[in-house]
């Protein structure tokens, strides 16, 4: 063999090996297989995605907190040595965005989305699934959340929230109106309010239908009325036990806007459930002057005040570094901080390689997760998972009853209330 002929052997032979280890090192590609994404050299990377500068239902604290915690874990050790890497990424309420998203995590090599929103579960659950990348704590707003054996829910979704709102308010509603949006997932939502009510002995809620995108709800709120024999416009009306519960996301605020100014001064009561108000929506319309002053709201958590969320706090004021985008009241922001405990519970219960396989099987063995008191302890071990129809992921069934009292978000009953036999009793697809 000619010299020439060495030398070229000799450069095929290297190039050869080049490849053979990029090919060990990236998640696509080369015959690798689903959920084979390893960390690199102790570093861990994972990513949380939300829509942002849409101007609808926008949730900007979500990846920011995500990236504040990282930042904290990071300055104090790291978890369990690692560096943590958070990718974030703006799902723009678009189905091709999420879906973008979900390619992203897979590129990048990320081994859990975590503490994330989006509305299209249909386009990135089965890309996740596909890649075998496991969906830790999602905001509980879609199907395959409650439904695909690679998510693991910190929460019971708007489906507990429905549930346990109808319990809220039989306690003190003879006769109730449900605004909601006119959707096909809005058609799931008087099932569950009703579950509520007829457990506490009610009769079913007048079910309004509303748009989910408009300036005004005059309409709507005249049906409201009606639904619990009040006539709008008239102050002398007997509203004693008469209320109207608005689920309708961002546009909720504006629908009470337009109630209050039909209702003629009516004792009339109204609620929601978290997600829908917040403590910065009632600062932002007058505090203890506000139109929401004495609502009835269901939640997930413990209210914002609580000391539970102590820790949280902390870490938001030390490594957010003045990011306004982070409101520790705002329930996604909650959701993101506790799914993080999670993530950090099963990376410290991997053994071996971090990969998004290594995680995922973590998730199914390690002891159940303690929040702190701000949810049950979470496990997804089999002997664990819910029995409630159409939501085999289901863990937590847990909600919260909260009211506004002097401008501020109060919880009005100890301790959380499990809603899990009225989901079992609420109709399949309800």
């Amino acid at each position: 063999m000619t010299a020439r002929r060495r030398i070229r052997s000799a450069r095929i032979l290297t190039a050869f090996a080049a490849t053979t280890g990029v090919c060990a090192s990236l998640l696509t590609g080369c015959g690798m297989l689903p959920g084979d994404a390893r960390a690199d050299e102790g570093t861990v990377t994972v990513m949380t995605w939300a829509p942002q500068d849409t101007g609808a239902t926008d949730m900007p604290g979500m990846p920011a907190m995500a990236e504040a915690y990282a930042r904290w874990v990071n300055a104090t050790g790291g978890i369990s040595g690692r560096t943590l890497r958070v990718l974030t990424c703006n799902d723009h309420n678009e189905s091709v965005s999420a879906a973008r998203c979900a390619n992203r995590a897979r590129e990048e090599g990320a081994v859990a989305v975590v503490g994330s929103y989006s509305q299209h579960g249909r386009t990135f659950m089965p890309a996740l699934e596909s890649a075998g990348i496991p969906y830790i704590g999602g905001y509980g707003v879609t199907d395959e959340e409650f439904t695909s054996p690679f998510s693991y829910p910190v929460n019971g979704g708007q489906s507990t929230l429905l549930a346990g709102n109808g319990h809220q308010l039989a306690e003190h509603c003879e006769h109730v109106s449900l605004v909601r949006p006119d959707t096909v997932a809005g058609d799931r939502l008087p099932d569950l309010l009703n579950a509520g009510l007829a457990e506490g002995g009610r009769n079913p809620a007048t079910d309004v239908r509303a748009p989910e995108d408009a300036s005004a709800y005059a309409d709507q709120a005249r049906r409201a009325l009606t639904g619990v024999g009040v006539d709008a416009g008239s102050a002398d009306a007997d509203a004693d036990g008469a209320c109207v519960t608005a689920v309708l996301g961002g546009r909720t605020d504006t629908f009470f806007d337009s109630f209050r100014r039909l209702d003629g001064g009516t004792e009339v009561r109204i609620a929601s459930v978290l997600g829908s108000v917040r403590q910065s929506l009632v600062d932002a319309t007058g505090g203890p002057d506000s139109r929401w002053e004495g609502a009835y709201a269901t939640g997930w958590y413990p209210v914002s005040s609580d000391p539970r969320w102590g820790a949280m706090r902390e870490v938001v004021r030390e490594h957010a570094f003045g990011d306004n985008r982070i409101d520790p009241n705002d329930p996604g922001v909650q959701t993101t901080w506790i799914a993080y405990t999670v993530l950090r519970a099963a990376l410290e219960n991997v053994e071996g390689t971090v990969t998004a396989r290594s995680v995922q099987r973590a998730l199914e063995s390690m002891p159940p997760v303690d929040t702190g008191g701000l949810t049950p302890k979470l496990s997804w071990r089999y002997e664990d998972l819910l029995a409630v129809r159409d939501h085999p992921r289901l863990v937590n069934s847990m909600v919260t009853f909260q009211q506004v009292r002097e401008g501020r978000l109060a919880q009005v009953r100890d301790g959380f209330v499990d809603v899990r036999s009225t989901l079992e009793a609420t109709p399949a697809g309800g």
